[in-house]
């Protein structure tokens, strides 16, 4: 990973003209993100990818998935409903993303939960080229072969220490991994970036996650730097989530308020507010 630190009292952290500029190349831009994704938070997908100012489009079927990543920056596939006919359009899309080099995000929703979800996910990871997995604890956990619970699709916990886990289920799958919770840690395999923006309130919606993917998938139609740029991702939503959390009287007036506020974002709230530490 390449050293673009500032010191703190006692930690470095990642420099937030970074991801401020990502948030920047992600609103000048405007990438298309497409997803094949899940049915219970398909539209909070499409309106939070709107809201940090990217394009989506939710498209599944097979007579069109390759015709339709191939014109988009990113490609974010979330098996929280899944089917044998989903997977099937995940790989014809994911393959031809990754002909055309467009990076592909996978969300694997409830892996652990059932042999048929972990079984979907590791054959997402073999056949395609994944240049992102985010999960929580328990699916990172899972995949990694380190221990790992799901209950339903949430996270029950690790039993191995966090920042082992997720550098191991990258080592594992070859891929860069971003695993959620209430501090997100991101990794290639080798250096760990952990995100300490958030909210306790994002823990109580459902969705969050999928809209942390989608979030994930815009930064990184913008910027190469795959573990910099899936950090600031989830440094932008965080930051939005601790804003949000101010003016919520419960978990559907701050569903809506995080919304807002991170369409209200800007690069310079995120220079100065990004908690990005490397450890």
């Amino acid at each position: 990973m390449p050293d673009n630190t500032r010191e703190g009292s006692s930690a470095r952290f990642v420099d937030g003209g970074i991801p401020a500029g990502m948030l920047a190349a992600v609103r000048e831009e405007r990438p298309l993100i497409h997803h094949i994704t899940n049915s219970v938070t398909i539209n909070d997908c499409a309106n939070i990818t709107i809201c940090v100012g990217a394009a989506p489009v939710m498209a599944s079927a097979p007579e069109e998935v390759a015709e339709m990543v191939a014109a988009a920056g990113a490609l974010v596939l979330n098996i929280g409903t899944l089917s044998a006919a989903q997977v099937e359009a995940m790989l014809i899309a994911g393959r031809h993303a990754n002909d055309l080099g467009i990076p592909v995000v996978l969300d694997p929703v409830g892996a652990g939960a059932t042999a048929f979800r972990t079984a979907s996910t590791r054959r997402l990871l073999e056949a395609l080229d994944i240049a992102v997995l985010k999960g929580n604890a328990g699916e990172i956990g899972v995949l990694a072969g380190t221990g790992g619970s799901v209950r339903g699709v949430d996270s029950a916990g690790i039993t191995a220490d966090p920042v082992a886990t997720v550098r191991e289920c990258a080592s594992s799958t070859g891929t860069v991994v971003a695993m959620t919770g209430e501090t997100d840690l991101v990794t290639d395999g080798r250096g760990v970036y952990a995100v300490r923006n958030g909210s306790p309130l994002m823990e109580r919606l459902s969705g969050t996650g999928c809209m942390a993917a989608s979030i994930t998938g815009a930064f990184a139609a913008v910027a190469g730097d795959l573990p910099v740029s899936s950090a600031a991702a989830l440094a932008a939503f965080g930051l939005a989530g601790e804003r949000a959390e101010v003016a919520a009287r419960g978990p559907y007036s701050f569903r809506a308020a995080l919304f807002d506020e991170l369409a209200g974002l800007t690069p310079d709230d995120l220079a100065r507010h990004a908690r990005v530490e490397v450890l």
